[in-house]
C-alpha cells in the first residue's frame, strides 16, 4: 500500500471518472479525496467524498490536505452559455483548487486544459485555458503538470452528436497527423487519465506540458 494522498476535482466528468478509477486502483495511493456537487454512489476503502462546489470550497480547506491534486474540471458552451459562469468553472475553480491544495501541503498539480491554450488569444475558449494554465503555474506548487489534449475521444454518457462526427473524422485522420501536427491528434479520455497518473510516478521539473506526443510516450512507457 502506497503512502500518497490525492485530491481529485471533476470526478463526475469524462476524464475525471477514469482518473477516479485509476487512482483508487493504484497501490501508490492510500487515500483519494474527491470534491463533487452530489454523491457519485461510489464506495471504496480509500475514497473520501466531499460535497461542495466553487463557492463552498474555501470552507473545506482543512479537508484538502494531500500530496497531489488532479484537476479535470470543465464545461461546454452548450451546457454553460453564460461566459461568466463558464469562466468560473474553467478558470476560477481550478485555480482556487490548486491554491487551496498547495496551502494544505500539495506538492504537485495535474490539470487538463486544451491544445493551443494561450492567455493572449482573442478566442475566449483558448484564452480561458491559457489563463488557467498561467494562474495555476503562478500558484507555485513544486510541480505543475499541464495536459493539453486536442479532440477527446471515447463514449460519453451525454449525447453529443456533433462531437461523435468529429471523433469519427479524427479516427481516420489521426495516422496522417505527423510532425508538428501530432499535437492535434485525438486521444481517448481514458488514456489522458492514464497518462496523468503515469506522470505522477516520474520525477519532473517545475512545469511540464504534455501534448499528444508526450502523453503517448507516457502510455508506452508504462
Amino acid at each position: 500500500m502506497g503512502q500518497k494522498k490525492a485530491i481529485l476535482f471533476g470526478a463526475s466528468g469524462f476524464i475525471g471518472s477514469y482518473l477516479l478509477q485509476g487512482l483508487l486502483g493504484d497501490p501508490d495511493y492510500q487515500e483519494v479525496t474527491i470534491v463533487v456537487r452530489k454523491d457519485l454512489g461510489v464506495s471504496h476503502a480509500k475514497l473520501k467524498t466531499l460535497i461542495g462546489d466553487f463557492n463552498s470550497l474555501p470552507a473545506m480547506k482543512e479537508d484538502l490536505a494531500a500530496d497531489e491534486v488532479f484537476i479535470a474540471l470543465g464545461t461546454t458552451k452548450k451546457n454553460t452559455p453564460d461566459q461568466k459562469v463558464y469562466y468560473q468553472v474553467d478558470h476560477d475553480y481550478p485555480v482556487l483548487a490548486a491554491k487551496l491544495a498547495r496551502a494544505r501541503g500539495a506538492k504537485a498539480v495535474f490539470v487538463v486544459t486544451a491544445v493551443g491554450a494561450d492567455a493572449g488569444s482573442g478566442v475566449f475558449y483558448i484564452r480561458t485555458k491559457g489563463e488557467t494554465e498561467r494562474d495555476i503555474i503562478a500558484a507555485g506548487l513544486d510541480h505543475t503538470h499541464i495536459f493539453r489534449p486536442s479532440m477527446i475521444m471515447g463514449n460519453r454518457t451525454e449525447s453529443r452528436p456533433m462531437e461523435k462526427s468529429f471523433i469519427k473524422l479524427f479516427s481516420l485522420i489521426n495516422p496522417v497527423m505527423i510532425g508538428p501536427m501530432k499535437k492535434f491528434r485525438g486521444i481517448e479520455g481514458a488514456d489522458i487519465a492514464r497518462a496523468m497518473i503515469a506522470a505522477a510516478k516520474i520525477p519532473s521539473g517545475k512545469v511540464k506540458i504534455y501534448e499528444w506526443q508526450e502523453m503517448d510516450a507516457l502510455l508506452k512507457a508504462r
